[in-house]
């Protein structure tokens, strides 16, 4: 099968195309011929060594659309040429065809295209899962870092459905406010200054709940602005800043609560609640509370330039990649 993959870490320029054998189907796995690729900034830091350097041919890939064309020992849950959606916890998903824990594969409801569905195995957990982590309840003030991102324009829409009150949104790029104000922010700033006027727009309370990719000063500023039992839930490190070092006493004294959210460690511990979240989001949009829109379709051929734009924080939204559309 083709694919776009890298053997030696580095920059965009790294991917390139590979001919891979066919992955065959292990027990409790299926194989799926993709379709589309959805695109995360994980796959940037994968390609960039984050996670440790490439182990011969690495693929990149952490969410996939299409249809199943096997079914290993044990799988009785799908059909062949049915229409499905997955998770990736081990990467590939820029190829041909990819195998994958049958825990992680979801059947697609009708109306559902292929191309909305190639950018949500892992985006749309992680957004519900981010929001659960930050135990959002009604009445609640929401603050969410990167709110044009893929994880920002789904999350503040589903805070919003678990009854949050004001949702609230940072931008790097003050050109990527108008897509976040779509995806329903009441207030969208620019990340280079954003304390006050959220303290303004609270009435000085402050929010109770910060949802945070980008790490570093970012998380360290937001820190301060949590209200009362105000809890901030860390998810990335976009910013590629030193990690925090955070006194407790401050927490204690101020009421706060510091925690975080990885998709990769509840694939690996909680399958099952991963399975919950992107359960619960299908039923979301299935009840029009939340909307899954997809930015931009692009060639999977133009893989790198799409990681260049991600290594300099130039997208906007959901970014999927035709394979074999």
């Amino acid at each position: 099968m083709e694919a776009i993959g890298f053997d030696v870490a580095g920059g965009p320029e790294v991917l390139r195309r590979v001919t891979l054998p066919d992955p065959v189907a292990g027990p409790g796995e299926v194989v799926i011929r993709v379709a589309y690729a959805g695109v995360n900034y994980a796959e940037a830091e994968h390609r960039r060594g984050v996670f440790g350097p490439a182990d011969g041919i690495e693929v990149p890939g952490l969410e996939v659309s299409g249809t199943v064309a096997a079914l290993g020992p044990g799988v009785d849950a799908f059909t062949v040429g049915q229409p499905v959606a997955a998770y990736l916890p081990a990467f590939g998903g820029y190829a041909g065809q990819v195998a994958v824990a049958a825990a992680f594969v979801l059947p697609l409801p009708d109306g559902w295209d292929l191309a909305a569905a190639g950018g949500f195995g892992c985006i749309a957990p992680t957004a519900y899962g981010v929001v659960a982590a930050g135990r959002v309840t009604a009445g609640d003030t929401v603050l969410v870092h990167a709110a044009a991102g893929g994880v920002g324009s789904l999350a503040g829409q589903i805070a919003r459905a678990l009854g949050a009150h004001q949702i609230i949104g940072t931008v790097g790029d003050p050109a990527k406010a108008a897509h976040a104000l779509r995806s329903g922010y009441d207030l969208v700033l620019p990340r280079s200054a954003y304390a006050d006027a959220v303290l303004e727009a609270t009435g000085g309370r402050g929010v109770d709940v910060v949802l945070d990719p980008v790490g570093g000063r970012v998380r360290a500023d937001s820190i301060p602005l949590l209200a009362p039992f105000g809890r901030l839930v860390a998810f990335g490190n976009a910013a590629g800043e030193p990690d925090l070092t955070l006194p407790v006493q401050p927490l204690w004294k101020n009421n706060r609560t510091v925690g975080g959210y990885n998709i990769g460690d509840l694939a690996r511990r909680a399958p099952a609640l991963w399975r919950a979240h992107a359960l619960a989001v299908l039923d979301l949009v299935a009840a029009g509370r939340v909307r899954f829109d997809i930015a931009e379709i692009v060639p999977i051929d133009e893989a790198a330039s799409v990681h260049k734009r991600l290594d300099e924080g130039a997208t906007v939204g959901k970014i999927v990649l035709a394979v074999a559309a």
